[in-house]
């Protein structure tokens, strides 16, 4: 290897650590992506569906960078279906398949027999088109049936899905794909662990783990296959998964850079015509676990990144020219066949000899994430982590991004239990709670499933105080003694919802002083490195701050964070007596057919009054000082409402900008300007012409107006 080699290594290094590629991040990853996983399971169960999410690829494994802007990969299991391997698996009660293969079944795929529920016995004739009987008269499973049913389900919820092989997604970024678990250890993967007991690579700690991870059976037949439609194909996710996470940063690093060739120089090279001929980012993970796998540990050290990546290199040409790129784990598979034809194999074969005789010099010229320009900086010039933006911009997102899964599962919970047939929203409540509660204690649950329902309970326990209030201050009774509790174990989900909720409540009952002293706490923990999230709508507009994201670079326990998070304030229907009456218009905002025209999350929460937290916390002090005649700190109040909505960075951090239009119109109706409070409303439906309550407001004030005239 040249010598110059091992100082580019150190740059190299150093670089890859600006741009989200060290310790740090990377672990931020596994650790926020394991709590999304958390999130979804626990949801599954409050739903009542038996089922399991796991997140794989390289979001969170760690190898990415934004530059390379890599997809989410989400994989579900329904536990409801048993995989068999032999007719001992069988289960009474439930969907029972088992695994079958033919002399002329491809390597790593299997078909899927139906056995009766009720007796251990094959089927032997179905009306369900979903299966289709063959010439052994076997009842089998079309692979399609599940991609089908998850595409039918994003229809019936009217939500835009992307269909791409045996994947759907509501995202062009977001794969999600439905599979089942085979808990044995099939044979085309126990031979691998015999290989693997005298290799450098993995460690005998790694594979006595692997051996309990199982296999997912995918719902993708093999490329040409006259079976193609019934054929269901095995993927270790699992385990690869778990050989990931055994890595230290060397290899890491090393695959983000043969991922960012691949993208930018690889894709040179497939010339043919055919547009699914591709040379992927698994062909270069597959590469790096071989290269692994016969080279010794040593080789594997930070001034020997380049010799490390250009060792893959040769590990890919040995692939390239032999036209076969085996599977690491699984055992009989061609990696290549139906994706790169033997002409485009020739061609880039060629091109990356090119580039290792060229003594590695493409590294100068990769675009993302700038790492050309960065490697050819001084190296006083390369910033350390974490005080480069790039990695405080991914610990914000990934921040932001954990909590809108807990705002959304939210959202459909407190959806579902608004509209239970069994039981009042009261009810409802409790028995969600309890629920949550016996589930904590459950011996199965992890620190992250615990971490999430702690959450859940201590919303729904400030939707509960906040219902319970409402229907005292309605009827004119006195609120129960539990109620100070029910407020008090709900206050800390966040710096900002729950506390202007308790504040809402007391200007309803006219406590307009302990109203302001809430409000005055809020004001001063809603400093500039909190951040809004919200659980109702995407982010394309969102911007995160860059107070925030500094603050999450050091900061990203469970608890650390929901000091820095302003969540949405929402009140339903059955608390609207604790919201100011302004924003019960909010609650029937429907105008004609708008109903027809929600998407799914619309669907959840536009019958609630739902407000950002900073305008809700200011239009609440304008209301509050003016009841108590304190007229400069309720002109103050509006003042600063009304700069929010003139200033494009704060506008960019709303997610209901609409509503917060809204408010300021409200306010300038009290301040007696009716053509400032028209103009309010009007931009407001400039913002969301459908399903606004500006379209009551509006009409209400050109009736008054024209009367007036």
């Amino acid at each position: 290897m040249p010598a110059f080699f091992r100082h580019l290594s150190e740059v190299l290094y150093q670089v890859l650590e600006c741009v989200g590629v060290n310790p740090w991040v990377v672990e931020r990853r596994r650790y926020t992506f394991r709590h999304r996983e958390a999130v979804l399971d626990v949801h599954a169960h409050q739903d009542g569906h038996n089922m399991t999410t796991f997140y794989f690829g390289s979001q969170t494994e760690g190898t990415t960078t934004p530059g390379l802007q890599s997809d989410t990969d989400a994989l579900i299991t329904k536990h409801s279906v048993n995989i068999m391997y032999s007719w001992a698996d069988w289960q009474y009660g439930k969907l029972n398949l088992l695994m079958v293969r033919d002399e002329d079944t491809p390597p790593q795929h299997y078909l899927l027999q139906l056995f009766w529920a009720d007796v251990p016995e094959p089927a032997t004739h179905t009306n369900n088109p979903d299966y289709v009987i063959d010439s052994q008269c076997r009842v089998l499973f079309r692979n399609m049936a599940v991609v089908r049913q998850m595409a039918e389900a994003f229809e019936e919820m009217r939500q835009p899905h992307i269909r791409s092989g045996p994947s759907n997604s509501p995202f062009d970024d977001y794969d999600t794909v439905q599979a089942f678990h085979c808990k044995t250890l099939l044979p085309e993967i126990r031979s691998w662990f015999t290989k693997m007991q005298q290799c450098f690579w993995p460690s005998q700690e790694t594979l006595q783990a692997a051996r309990k991870c199982g296999c997912f059976l995918v719902p993708d037949g093999c490329h040409g296959s006259p079976n193609e439609q019934i054929e269901w194909r095995i993927t270790p996710n699992l385990i690869e998964r778990l050989l990931m996470f055994s890595l230290n940063m060397v290899p890491i690093k090393c695959l983000v850079v043969l991922k960012i060739m691949k993208k930018e120089e690889f894709v040179k090279y497939i010339i043919c015509e055919n547009k699914n001929c591709k040379f992927t980012s698994f062909h270069c993970k597959t590469a790096l676990f071989f290269t692994l796998n016969r080279t010794h540990p040593t080789v594997w050290t930070k001034c020997r990144l380049i010799e490390c990546i250009v060792r893959c290199l040769q590990t890919i040409l040995e692939f390239l020219h032999q036209g076969e790129c085996p599977h690491f784990i699984v055992e009989g598979v061609d990696l290549f066949y139906g994706k790169l034809c033997r002409e485009c194999q020739l061609s880039l074969e060629q091109a990356i000899r090119g580039m290792i005789q060229d003594d590695m010099h493409v590294l100068f010229h990769l675009q993302s994430d700038n790492l050309g320009q960065r490697l050819m900086a001084l190296p006083h010039e390369v910033r350390p982590y974490p005080g480069d933006d790039v990695n405080a911009g991914i610990c914000g997102k990934l921040s932001r991004d954990m909590f809108r899964d807990y705002l959304s599962t939210l959202r459909m919970v407190c959806h579902r239990l608004c509209n239970s047939e069994e039981a009042d929203v009261y009810t409802s409540l409790n028995n969600e709670i309890n629920m949550m509660e016996s589930l904590e204690m459950n011996a199965n649950t992890t620190q992250f499933d615990k971490s999430y329902i702690k959450f859940i309970v201590k919303s729904l326990m400030s939707v509960k105080a906040s219902v319970t209030s409402s229907s005292c201050i309605q009827t004119g009774q006195p609120l129960p003694q539990d109620i100070w509790q029910m407020y008090g174990e709900s206050l800390n989900t966040d710096v900002a919802s729950s506390k202007l909720k308790l504040a809402s409540m007391h200007y309803c009952r006219g406590e307009l002083r302990r109203a302001a002293s809430v409000l005055n706490e809020v004001e001063f923990d809603l400093d500039d490195s909190v951040e809004p999230v919200c659980g109702c709508r995407g982010l394309a507009n969102i911007k995160l701050s860059k107070a925030f994201c500094e603050y999450t670079v050091q900061n990203y326990s469970h608890e650390q964070l929901t000091k820095k998070q302003a969540f949405c304030v929402r009140f339903l229907r059955e608390e609207m007596f604790c919201a100011p009456p302004f924003l019960w218009c909010e609650m029937y905002r429907a105008v004609g057919d708008d109903v027809n025209h929600r998407n799914y999350p619309e669907r959840d929460w536009m019958d609630w009054a739902v407000v950002d937290a900073r305008p809700f916390l200011l239009y609440l002090q304008y209301l509050t000082y003016r009841g108590l005649g304190l007229r400069h700190i309720q002109l103050d109040a509006f003042h600063r409402l009304d700069d929010i909505l003139t200033s494009q960075d704060k506008v960019d951090q709303l997610y209901h900008h609409e509503t917060a239009l809204n408010l300021v119109g409200h306010c300038w109706e009290l301040e007696g300007n009716l053509h400032m409070a028209l103009k309010a409303y009007t931009a407001s439906l400039g913002c969301q012409p459908r399903n606004n309550a500006a379209n009551w407001h509006k009409q209400r004030l050109e009736l008054l107006m024209n009367n007036y005239n």
